[in-house]
This record gives C-alpha cells, structure tokens and sequence, in this order.
C-alpha cells in the first residue's frame, strides 16, 4: 500500500523529512545572514534549487521554514536520554556519549548544529523563530514524560513525572541557549574539552530543576 502512494504520486516519509532539513539549511543560513524580513520564499527556493510552490507544500510560511533546523538542536539530547541505561548516572552516560561523538564526529551533524544554535540566538529578536524553537523544547517535555515515566516506574500521566519532564526539559533549553550564546560569542572551544565538567554541567542543570530526582541510576549494575 506504501509503495502504492509513493507510485501515485507521493514521495516516502524519509525523502520527504530530507527534503524537509535540506529546504530548512537553507532557509536558516538565508535568515542569519540577512534577516528574516529580508528574506523571501523565492530566495529560499533559489538557494536550495526548487520552485516556490514546491517550499510551500512543505512549509506554511517562510518562517515555518526554520523547524526542522531547530530540531536538530535537541535530536542529539533526546537520542542520549532514550539510551540511559537504567543502572548508569546521568553524568556517567553523558560523558560516555560525548566520547563517542568525540572520536566519531559527523560534520554534517555539526553544520547543522550549528546552524540550529543561530536559529535559537535569532529567536530573541525574531518571534516566530522563537516559537519554532520552544516548539521543539516542548516535544522534549513530551518524550521526556514518557522516557522518566518508564525509568522512575511511575505511570506518565502522575503529576510528578510531569513536573519533572517539564523541568527537566526548561533545564536543557537554558543550557542550550547559555552555551548556544557562548559559542556565537566566539568562546573557545578548549573550554568544551573537559568532558566530565561539560556533563556535570548538563546534569547539574537537570538536578537542581528537579530536585534531584533526575540524574541517579535506578538499577544495580
């Protein structure tokens, strides 16, 4: 039945979500170089070599144009949180995982990145690109619920799971936009070397937001 949809005219789900991030590059870079006001959908079809009508069976409006971008931002804090490992700190896990991004690095992944980190800078002074990257911390809160719900062996729908989520999930969008500004301040990256302090930061964030009940293993090893 897929396959027919795609023969009548439709295009896959994976090709649709590239085609999606490719556009939102696009648009981002057209955006932090002259301004969202000054940027038009014919421009942003120009750069990535496709008609305004196609951009805009794929986006509501220009602005929209940033969502998939500013995803990018949180993917790779979501992917570290679906793997925890039950019998593991929060601290131990992230540093874990910042070694292997260390020694395994995708370019791509880190353009994009950075890219979403000037989209969420850009949001202080631009409301809709704003709203796209709170957007984007509310789909953690949402996860977040599930994933804790399941690690804490509560039901999601408990208050305090809930509470937790959401303040688990404000912790990470201030961290992201505190460091988010110090890269684009032109902090040097040797700072970011310490992996252990990078965690601890990250961590203790989440800790004080939810009054430590986030952050501990939950299973013996």
């Amino acid at each position: 039945m897929a396959a027919d949809k795609r023969a009548a005219g439709g295009m896959s789900e994976q090709r649709r979500l590239r085609l999606r991030l490719e556009i939102s590059r696009e648009a981002a870079r057209l955006f932090w170089k002259q301004g969202v006001a000054d940027t038009s959908g014919e421009q942003i079809a120009a750069a990535v070599g496709l008609s305004v009508r196609t951009i805009w069976r794929h986006f509501r409006n220009k602005e929209s144009c940033a969502e998939p971008i500013v995803t990018q931002g949180v993917e790779w804090f979501m992917n570290v949180m679906r793997d925890w490992p039950r019998h593991s700190s929060l601290e131990d896990h992230i540093v874990a995982e910042l070694k292997k991004r260390a020694t395994d690095v995708d370019p791509a992944e880190l353009a994009d990145e950075m890219l979403a980190t000037k989209m969420i800078a850009l949001g202080d002074t631009e409301p809709a690109i704003r709203s796209a990257w709170l957007m984007a911390c509310d789909q953690v809160e949402h996860e977040l619920t599930g994933i804790l719900a399941s690690r804490l062996s509560r039901p999601a729908d408990d208050i305090e799971v809930r509470l937790h989520a959401a303040t688990a999930a404000a912790a990470m969008r201030v961290v992201d936009e505190d460091i988010g500004a110090m890269l684009l301040a032109g902090t040097d990256l040797a700072q970011f070397k310490d992996l252990s302090a990078v965690s601890a930061r990250i961590v203790g964030a989440i800790r004080t937001a939810t009054g430590g009940a986030v952050g501990d293993p939950v299973e013996a090893a």
